[in-house]
């Protein structure tokens, strides 16, 4: 609130032209020549390389598939986009392989692991019978770890066999399935189950009512849409004072899908494209403390605080940004980021304070240079 309240003073009193129409014609025009160079380089960039990571990884997946028929490769290629794909940054992505047949397992989410969910035998199936025997545990648990523990073994296998062996190598993850490719980009391929038409209790609470953003028509879309369970390590639950066991075995909850479902409709993937762009350039720090997600999430709440869909056009684009990364300065202030859908996960978690206090600073040093002069976009 402080830092709106300081934004909001510095517009007012000091840096808002009287020709208003004029400031907002120049920023529109810098807004444009950003996208046109330095969003769209950097677009292009990213689909080169996923073009040559992907290939990649899908020869590491064939053979995979070929050692343990269980595991089938998702990864395929739709009207030039790899489904189960997600871009963390220029150099880091995200291979999602959905794994087949979850029907006999019961979703458990009762809250007691944040952000995550359990999958439990249904009553009077038999352990013997499920495809996913070895990984039940013996209180009927479907355990992310022992599925990501064995699908680890069979990535290894793979990068020996595979016929990229000499550009890709297995990274010495305890506890994830990530390989490097030509010693400059990073793959994790999480296994996951996809959960459609079915909405987890723990964000049942969304959207808060009244409200005027989304629309009730998105809303049943979205929740239509679901949800995936990744097994991968939550840092939610990482150096908790009680950890049980069955935290190993819990399923990470991802609305990544209905995430992007949401951003559909006028310039809000332009400013999500916009806020990446910016974020390599300025916001890449040691630890990630600003993660292409936490731009994402920020951008929903600006959704939410503008609901109207003239507040996301063009011609608005400057206004939705500086309130984006006001709002990030504020999160990064208060040391804590709530997961959109589940305010109880703090994206935050795991950082250090002086990560984030650094991240403060650079971002407050960005917002004041994009306040203060016309052009400051030539230089970002």
């Amino acid at each position: 609130i402080l830092v709106e309240q300081c934004v909001n003073y510095v517009c007012i009193k000091m840096l808002v032209p009287l020709d208003m129409l004029e400031a907002q014609n120049k920023l529109m025009n810098q807004i444009d020549k950003f996208q046109t160079h330095q969003v769209s380089d950097r677009n292009i960039g990213i689909r080169k390389t996923i073009h040559d990571v992907c290939t990649v990884v899908q020869d590491m997946l064939k053979e995979v598939e070929a050692q343990e028929p269980r595991f089938i490769s998702s990864l395929t290629e739709i009207n030039g986009r790899f489904d189960g794909l997600r871009v963390i940054s220029p150099t880091e992505f995200e291979v999602v392989l959905y794994l087949n047949q979850m029907g006999e397992f019961n979703f458990i989410d009762d809250g007691s692991m944040p952000g995550c969910a359990v999958l439990k035998l249904s009553d009077g199936r038999k352990r013997s019978m499920s495809l996913w025997v070895e990984f039940i545990t013996a209180s009927g648990y479907l355990s992310a770890r022992k599925i990501r523990c064995r699908f680890q073994t069979l990535v290894a296998q793979a990068c020996d066999k595979s016929s990229y062996r000499d550009s890709v190598k297995m990274m010495n993850d305890a506890s994830e399935v990530k390989i490097r490719i030509r010693e400059k980009y990073v793959v994790q391929i999480t296994p996951a189950f996809k959960c459609n038409g079915v909405w987890p209790r723990s964000a049942a609470h969304w959207p808060a009512m009244p409200m005027a953003w989304p629309h009730p028509n998105l809303v049943a879309q979205v929740k239509m849409e679901g949800f995936d369970l990744l097994s991968k390590e939550s840092a939610a639950l990482q150096n908790k004072q009680s950890s049980s066991s069955m935290e190993g075995d819990a399923w990470i909850i991802s609305f990544q899908e209905a995430e992007g479902q949401l951003l559909v409709g006028g310039s809000r993937k332009k400013c999500l494209s916009i806020m990446k762009t910016i974020r390599d350039r300025h916001l890449d720090l040691q630890g990630n403390p600003v993660s292409c997600y936490v731009l994402q999430t920020l951008i929903l709440y600006e959704c939410e605080k503008h609901p109207r869909e003239e507040d996301w056009e063009d011609g608005c684009l400057g206004y939705r940004i500086i309130g984006i990364i006001t709002q990030l300065i504020s999160c990064l202030q208060c040391r804590r980021c709530p997961h959109y859908f589940l305010p109880s996960v703090d994206l935050f978690r795991g950082k250090s304070s002086s990560a984030l206090d650094n991240a403060a600073k650079l971002a407050w040093r960005l917002m004041r240079e994009l306040l203060t002069n016309t052009k400051a976009l030539e230089n970002l």
